[in-house]
């Protein structure tokens, strides 16, 4: 670890401004190497995290750009450790000519996630703070990147080292008492703790209830558009994504398959999922299209469901209302309002509630049909970074639960209090595995993985 990196720290492609990212004990003599500051300053007088302008060069003192470059020094930067930046043009390949001549003065190329994890072992982040940096990167909302930002300043950590160290506290007393009998300690006793324990594990369910919240806020809402076939599901499709996605033909079936994209409508990023259209048929292909709609329609949180206005209602039609009476959303979408209405509007009422008209010929209604959705997902937004969007740390708060759980019931029980804090020492390895004060770097080393070189 304690070898000097270098890498590429900003995107591929051109660019205004490209960055070169340095860190570890040579990192100031490889400035030295390779960059000359304008008013001949060396690089030890360096100001920390001031910039300097200067010229960057090769081994053989050849002239790769002018550029500016600036220094932090251990511990107070990003990995704690010394670091350099070169912020050079954004051409690609003076980019990476200067990494070059990072590599033959002594550095090496830096592994995805490596500078993270660097300020990860060195203290500077724990694990919730570490992994908050590639989902503020890979953020797709404006949402997603303010709950990335919470949780990079500690939002989770900060609530779950309250319950990590309260239990800690526990088992110290216990253990003090135990240790030192003769010693002027407070009696342990275990049903003191008894209200303690309920208030952590009320804290930390509502901490895992928050994921279902934080996956819509990151992955989108898996959203199935459906209906017979030809009743405008593409059209509609096309619309929302503001250019021609889908094939849209007066040929029913035209969709065999289900074509799947990201859209933003009500603030709210939705997982839009095309499907087949919904009837009975012998074509072979078009059956398997059916099948792939069912069990599209199985994974859908929120469903689209497409009804042509122009003409009455059908048995497919209402084959197609049974089919997402499982679905926790729905809103009908009568198309082709342009056109004189024929559907009995009650009818589909009296079954989905919540009815939307809209056009994809003229584009009205859909801002109707944006409200509609920003309605049932208003919840996802404003957040402040206590919104768990990450599997492992669900996982490990859901273990702790599960562990104060089985505690309080021993408690209730009336077993011995070592029986009791088994179980607590369970939920604290649970916890610190979340923030990485009990991690094994088997884990660290898949969750770094994730990560861009350069970060």
């Amino acid at each position: 670890m304690w070898d000097t990196i270098a890498a590429i720290a900003t995107g591929e492609g051109l660019g205004a401004v490209g960055i070169v990212r340095v860190s570890g004990t040579k990192a100031e003599s490889l400035v030295k190497a390779i960059f000359v500051e304008r008013n001949g300053r060396a690089a030890a007088d360096f100001a920390p995290r001031k910039l300097y302008y200067g010229t960057v060069a090769d081994e053989a003192g050849r002239a790769l750009d002018h550029c500016l470059c600036t220094v932090s020094r251990a511990p107070q930067s990003y990995t704690g450790e010394d670091t350099a930046e070169f912020h050079c043009h954004g051409s690609s390949l003076v980019l990476a000519a200067v990494l070059q001549a990072l590599f033959a003065a002594g550095a090496r190329q830096a592994r995805p996630g490596e500078f993270t994890e660097r300020a990860f072992l060195n203290g500077k982040l724990d694990l919730t703070e570490a992994e908050a940096v590639i989902d503020l990167i890979r953020a797709e909302t404006i949402e997603a990147a303010q709950n990335a930002v919470g949780q990079l300043g500690g939002a989770v950590s900060t609530r779950t080292d309250a319950v990590y160290d309260g239990i800690g506290d526990i088992l110290a007393h216990f253990h003090a008492v135990l240790d030192y009998p003769d010693e002027d300690i407070e009696p342990f006793e275990l049903l003191a703790y008894q209200e303690t324990l309920a208030g952590y594990i009320r804290e930390l369910t509502v901490l895992a209830g928050t994921f279902r919240r934080g996956q819509i806020m990151t992955r989108g809402v898996p959203t199935a558009i459906l209906g017979r076939p030809n009743v405008g599901k593409s059209s509609l499709l096309n619309a929302l994504l503001g250019y021609e996605r889908a094939i849209v033909t007066d040929i029913p079936g035209t969709t065999r398959d289900t074509l799947e994209e990201r859209v933003m409508l009500g603030g709210t990023l939705l997982r839009l999922v095309d499907t087949a259209g919904l009837r009975e048929t012998t074509d072979p292909v078009e059956r398997l299209g059916v099948e792939r709609t069912v069990a599209a329609l199985e994974e859908a949180e929120l469903a689209l469901v497409v009804f042509d206005g122009a003409v009455v209602l059908t048995d497919e039609d209402f084959r197609v209302i049974d089919l997402v009476r499982e679905v926790p959303h729905c809103i009908a979408v009568i198309s082709k309002s342009d056109l004189p209405a024929a559907i009995d509007e009650e009818v589909v009422r009296a079954r989905i509630p919540e009815v939307v008209y809209v056009s994809a010929v003229t584009g009205a209604g859909l801002d109707d049909l944006e409200i509609a959705v920003s309605a049932h997902y208003a919840e996802a937004s404003a957040s402040t970074g206590q919104v768990l969007t990450n599997p492992r740390h669900v996982d490990a708060v859901s273990r702790a639960v599960v562990y104060l759980r089985s505690a309080q019931e021993a408690m209730d029980a009336g077993v011995t209090p070592d029986a009791v804090l088994t179980d607590l020492e369970g939920a604290m390895e649970a916890l610190g595995g979340l923030t990485g004060r009990t991690v094994s770097l088997d884990v660290t080393s898949r969750i770094f993985e994730r990560f861009c070189v350069g970060k």
